[in-house]
């Protein structure tokens, strides 16, 4: 049979070639743009301000010679920078010396809190690395063994274990203050033998078993994921999706192929290195171990003026008085940690390169989907537009792909908080004090209430600040939001995440490759001894170790020194010139490593761009770059669970006709005041008829009038004088209702309106007799 080369058929395809190149033009236009634009931006004005105090400096320095101080701040300013020069470098020795100590008592995590381990994973029938601790209330604050308990998952992804408990203002700390039993899991140096990520998941999910026996009175537990354990914690949810209550996920990759152009270049580390390749050559050369240092390098990379040369000279500027700060820290940035190369392959293949977890596809094992559909527990996801390692697009974009639209998250009974802050960067989410006294301690307080919130996508925001410190109290709206609003305000071009598909499938051809050529010959090349050569040389471990006492004997003598140099320690004064001089050097030194990181971010994406924007490349990767199916909405109705609900439309009692009144009032002004939220939620969990509910029917019944109120809002608000026959009860449902909504002067329109109208249903053409005021006590646990 002669095949059939129509022309037509062919200039069918060139036409597509020429809009993918087209595509592809104007994509590399628009970085080379973006890059350009922000690099005259920044650098211009930081080159202007630095010439600017140039000028003045030398001014300066002028006049104290006119005046005949030159000499004298000169000398004042070399022995205070000596005398500095000598307290960083036995900074240096102590954090090389640090590091040995730590790494040989095992990288105990970095807590800065008491603990006592309640559960060894080492002990399990799957034994794993991982561990489950309690933390110890430090003096002075009390806990409740029947307030909801908290689990911190904390990132492995190369470093110690303990970040997200670093400072007393943390994670933390905010949970303790509030009363609230915390547990954190962590994780040993080194995975045990033949452990996967299953293995993990499966531990995980005992923890909070074992936190459930331990805390029988208390509602589930809130399990918080920061950065790679924001997606452990999904993993976990999606497959024991009865087993916790609430979710945060902090800065956590999942919709890893996502991104702006002109931003993020960390999300082309796989198509320019390798894929999955370069994880597997250094697990075989790490004798089936992966060094976390490489990771740790990789984030260190993404700004280098900061981690190579900014970081030293803030602890030389001001060694006086950061000194310990600065090793607390490096106890924890140092302190690397390993995978195996069955976990490690999974991440790169499943998240970073394969992107099958946002997409439906990932399988943790054999024959088990993992479906963050499935997910049942209220999710809150906080990101940052200054997170360069965990853009906003990566933490958000999962909520697109999985659902078909904001119906859908309230038809299957979800609850979506979302919330992007403008500036912290990837650690700062979780480290830093401001962050940790603000949108945690927020999310803290709110995850009380958020189950009584009608389900679907919502943005929580902070509307105004009130009192200082621990007493600091937020006033917080929660907007519903559409899918749209996130890709509107959020993505950029979605369709450029197909070159990320070339890149999975080159990924697996060249894993292929290696394994049926070289890695049998690696591996048997590779003993033990050469491994832990090859880990002892990593220039993150030498860069360390090369101040260190035991590694380096001429440091020894700065030990005695340095007890001399601060009984004689003479700062120089603040307005000493050559201080200035020293921080402009500083800052041009530190300007030109950004400007060569900027120019070689723009080199990176542009190379990512011309070589998987191909018409070639794009068809490399078309069997990957399908988009997970979506059942379409208006088929959501025929669900059998969704029919099952839409019969007891003219069905229910008290209870269900409140419940279904608030959520038809909520849908009327499309956002939910904290104030509301609180009164909504004391109610519905402490008084009666309420309170007698258990949480997972409470949690029932909002769903199915949410469902109701979804597909038939008419219907449903029709039939509320049948759900409640009697006078009585329906006087004393608006008065419930009336109580949550507070003062009419403070409602919407439409919510006035929508409430006459259901008075008038009600036969109550007057307003119903309102509660007294009274001042009510914060409810405790929702």
């Amino acid at each position: 049979m002669t095949p059939n080369f129509s022309v037509s058929n062919l200039g069918q395809r060139q036409r597509e070639d020429a809009d993918i190149w087209s595509r592809q033009a104007e994509r590399l236009s628009t970085a080379l743009r973006q890059h350009a634009e922000r690099i005259q931006h920044s650098h211009g004005e930081r080159v202007q301000q630095l010439w600017a105090d140039w000028l003045r400096l030398g001014q300066d320095l002028t006049l104290a010679a006119w005046r005949g101080h030159g000499a004298r701040d000169a000398a004042a300013y070399g022995v205070d920078a000596a005398q500095r020069l000598l307290l960083t470098l036995d900074t240096l020795r102590e954090r090389g010396q640090q590091d040995l100590d730590h790494e040989a008592a095992g990288t105990p995590p970095v807590l800065d809190y008491a603990y006592e381990e309640v559960v060894d994973g080492r002990q399990l029938p799957r034994p794993v690395n991982y561990r489950l601790l309690r933390i110890t209330p430090p003096a002075g604050v009390e806990v409740m063994d029947w307030k909801r308990p908290y689990m911190i998952i904390d990132p492995r992804a190369g470093h110690g274990a303990g970040i997200g408990g670093f400072k007393h203002d943390s994670q933390v700390g905010v949970a303790l203050r509030a009363g609230h039993p915390v547990y954190f899991v962590v994780f040993r140096q080194h995975p045990e033998p033949g452990q996967t990520l299953a293995d993990v998941m499966h531990a995980e999910a005992g923890f909070i078993q074992e936190i459930r026996r331990l805390h029988p009175e208390a509602p589930k537990p809130v399990v918080v994921g920061n950065c790679q354990g924001g997606w452990a914690t999904l993993v976990l949810a999606a497959a024991n999706p009865e087993i916790s209550g609430p979710l945060v996920i902090n800065g956590a990759p999942v919709a890893t192929w996502s991104g702006k152009l002109g931003e993020n270049p960390m999300r082309y580390n796989g198509g320019l290195l390798g894929g999955a390749l370069p994880a597997l050559l250094m697990s075989d050369l790490g004798h089936g171990e992966f060094d976390g240092a490489h990771l740790v390098s990789n984030f260190e990379q993404l700004n280098p003026s900061r981690n190579f040369f900014g970081k030293y000279f803030d602890l030389y500027r001001e060694v006086d008085t950061r000194r310990q700060s600065f090793l607390d820290f490096e106890r924890w940035w140092g302190g690397f940690h390993f995978s195996n190369e069955a976990e490690i392959r999974w991440i790169v293949e499943q998240l970073f390169v394969g992107n099958r977890l946002s997409r439906g596809e990932a399988q943790l094992e054999p024959g088990r989907h993992l479906d963050l559909k499935a997910i049942r527990s209220p999710i809150i996801v906080f990101a940052s537009r200054g997170d360069n390692i965990t853009p906003p697009q990566q933490a958000l974009n999962w909520i697109v792909d999985t659902y078909a639209d904001e119906h859908e998250i309230r038809i299957r009974g979800q609850r979506i908080l979302y919330m992007v802050h403008d500036k912290v960067g990837h650690l700062g989410i979780f480290v830093s004090s401001s962050i940790a006294n603000k949108e945690h301690a927020e999310m803290a307080s709110t995850l009380k209430t958020i189950e009584t919130l009608p389900p679907g996508l919502y943005e929580m925001t902070i509307d105004a600040v009130h009192g200082e410190g621990h007493a600091e109290h937020f006033v917080v709206s929660f907007h519903e939001r559409k899918l749209s609003d996130i890709s509107g305000s959020e993505l950029q071009d979605r369709e450029q995440e197909h070159d990320f598909a070339a890149v999975a499938r080159l990924s697996a051809l060249g894993t292929d490759a290696y394994e049926l050529a070289l890695r049998p010959m690696v591996q048997a090349l590779v003993t033990p001894q050469l491994a832990q050569l090859i880990r002892d040389a990593h220039p993150a471990r030498t860069s360390r170790r090369a101040f260190a006492d035991d590694h380096n004997p001429a440091m020894k003598w700065l030990g005695g020194l340095v007890p001399q140099v601060q009984a004689q320690r003479q700062p120089a004064a603040p307005d000493n010139p050559w201080l200035a001089l020293e921080q402009l050097s500083a800052q041009g030194l530190m300007q030109g490593m950004d400007l060569m990181r900027d120019l070689r971010d723009a080199a990176y994406e542009n190379s990512f761009l011309a070589i998987y924007g191909t018409p070639f490349m794009q068809w490399l990767g078309k069997p990957l770059a399908r988009e997970r199916v979506h059942k379409d909405p208006a088929e959501l109705r025929y669900l059998p669970e969704v029919q099952a609900m839409l019969l007891g439309l003219d069905n229910g009692g008290y209870r269900s006709t409140v419940i279904r009144m608030l959520i038809l009032l909520a849908e009327s002004r499309g956002s939910v005041r904290r104030d509301r939220l609180e009164r909504s939620a004391e109610v519905l969990t402490q008084r009666e008829p309420f309170a007698s509910l258990k949480p997972e029917r409470r949690a029932a019944m909002i769903r199915e009038q949410s469902v109701i109120i979804e597909f038939e809002p008419e219907a449903a608000l029709a039939a509320l004088p049948r759900l409640l026959p009697q006078r009585e009860e329906r006087v004393a449902a608006l008065q419930v209702v009336e109580y949550i909504l507070g003062d009419v002067s403070e409602m919407e329109p439409r919510t006035v309106a929508l409430l006459q109208r259901m008075r008038e249903l009600f036969e109550l053409a007057a307003p119903a007799a309102t509660p007294a005021p009274q001042t009510l006590t914060r409810p405790e646990e929702a």
